[in-house]
């Protein structure tokens, strides 16, 4: 008995250690994919927001403090949209409706603020089709201007990414999505041109004489990743136009260049994002386009050909000021061993000690999110009671804006017969970079010094304007409350003292 009593001691002590060492501010995402996702065409609409309500609330308890949902995964939607037809990954039939007509995105994004996460719009820029018998919708844009468009080897249609109609396109429907939704990001991931198909060119030699050539480009490589560049470039200024605070984040292939190709390259022997899917993605942090990467890390720290260890450390110096963000395949960590002790069956440890020690690297996002909200080999556990003790915010995005909003308004306490809620009002603010997006409730024992850097105070992020203390311990508490804008700046804190009594 002694002996258990000893070990619990032990346990609580670290898990108190590992929470006055968390982070306040960390990004910690997941993907929820839609596409090859049969589920959401077998729901009904209610089923889905059901479904997807689950998904929040056990991300949420696993300390997921950011979702990137897909909404338009093959030149589709899933939004209404006058661009663009009905994704069938929605519906179950491309074009069509769901029946009732709902709005997926506007669902999300509801539900994700309500809960004090952030909210990233994940397209797909290039992509039509998703296989050889796949075809656009009636209605859709490739019937308006086949022109526009090309079939690859994989038997797929995409965006001729060379073309200034395409360009123009895509940035149609992201000024759509951003004026009509209040979304935190645009994502894009690794699929820019596509994946290459052994001895197949892309078939864009039409392209490359009419601009290629005829603007005094001698080298293809070099073209395409310049037309890639002008999409990103276009995007971020669109972005800053519209809505200065919605960010670009890109989540890359996870190899930019072996070094045995360029000596600024890792050490790596396997597929790069520049030359084979002509995707520069460190030009475009330098450059200040993107304001977050997530270089798809999936591999085992030992891989022979594309080492964690190797990759993590060569993208941490990368960043170039921007948010640096690692993507984790929650079956790859979850079923490996670890490299330093063969005991511990899984690689999760191992990694998460790694990224935090990366000075650049102040995030981690898990693939896909459905992983995570099984517990797949208990990682939702693991993450709870070691790696994710406390909640956190994003990281503040001060190159987008680093002007705090105002405290909080008239925080104040209210007694019932099992609970006491706290309510405020939202701060007045007369430039939308400084509004409220979510609020930070901190508890304290009366007495302890108010310290709102203390992660471990945290008891909840909402987009709400009350708190519930249900489930509090006896005892008289000073709570504090912050505003926090849609760049995570956070304002100074109002304090109410609460006394809980049963």
């Amino acid at each position: 008995m002694k002996q258990l009593l000893t070990a619990m001691l032990i346990a609580l002590a670290a898990i108190g250690s590992m929470a006055q060492n968390a982070k306040k501010h960390e990004f910690r995402g997941a993907w929820l994919h839609i596409i090859g996702q049969s589920q959401y065409a077998k729901m009904t609409p209610e089923e889905t927001r059901k479904y997807l309500i689950w998904q929040l609330n056990e991300l949420k308890a696993d300390g997921v403090n950011a979702i990137i949902w897909q909404i338009r995964p093959q030149a589709d939607a899933a939004y209404p949209s006058q661009l663009e037809p009905w994704s069938k990954w929605i519906s179950g039939t491309a074009g069509v409706a769901p029946t009732p007509v709902w709005d997926p995105l506007q669902f999300m994004i509801d539900e994700t603020h309500k809960r004090g996460m952030e909210l990233h719009a994940w397209i797909n820029p290039y992509r039509v089709t998703s296989g050889k018998d796949d075809k656009p919708a009636q209605g859709h844009i490739y019937y308006q201007h086949p022109e526009w468009f090309v079939k690859y080897a994989d038997g797929k249609i995409y965006f001729d990414p060379a073309l200034p109609e395409s360009r123009n396109f895509i940035d149609v429907v992201v000024r759509d999505i951003i004026n009509r939704y209040d979304v935190d990001a645009i994502h894009m991931d690794d699929y820019f041109y596509p994946y290459p198909v052994a001895g197949a060119e892309f078939p864009d030699s039409a392209s490359w004489e009419k601009y290629g050539k005829a603007e005094g480009w001698t080298d293809k490589g070099d073209w395409r990743r310049h037309n890639v560049d002008l999409l990103i470039e276009q995007l971020h200024n669109t972005l800053q136009e519209v809505k200065p605070w919605v960010q670009l984040g890109i989540s890359p292939f996870g190899i930019w260049r072996n070094k045995k190709t360029d000596a600024r390259g890792s050490e790596t022997h396997g597929l790069e994002c520049y030359d084979a899917l002509y995707a520069d993605c460190p030009k475009w942090t330098k450059e200040g386009w993107v304001d977050y990467m997530v270089p798809q890390l999936y591999w085992e720290q030992e891989h022979p050909r594309a080492s964690g260890e190797k990759l993590m450390p060569w993208w941490n110096g990368e960043a170039y000021g921007r948010g640096m963000y690692y993507g984790f395949s929650v079956a790859n960590v979850m079923t490996h061993k670890d490299t330093r002790d063969s005991t511990i069956d899984n690689q999760l440890g191992e990694k998460m000690e790694l990224l935090h020690k990366l000075d650049n690297v102040n995030g981690v996002v898990w693939w896909p999110g459905y992983t995570l909200t099984n517990n797949f080999k208990g990682v939702g556990d693991m993450l709870k009671r070691k790696y994710m003790t406390t909640q956190a915010l994003p990281p503040v995005y001060t190159w987008l804006d680093n002007k705090a909003p105002e405290a909080v308004k008239k925080l104040k306490a209210q007694a019932s017969c099992c609970e006491t809620v706290l309510r405020w009002n939202a701060p007045k603010a007369t430039d939308a970079m400084q509004k409220a997006a979510r609020y930070v409730v901190y508890r304290f024992k009366k007495g302890e010094a108010v310290d709102i850097n203390k992660a471990e105070a945290i008891v909840e992020i909402t987009g709400e304007t009350c708190y519930h203390t249900r489930g509090t311990l006896k005892g008289k508490y000073v709570y504090a409350v912050t505003a926090v804008d849609k760049c995570n700046n956070e304002s100074a804190p109002a304090t109410v003292e609460v006394e809980i009594t049963k």
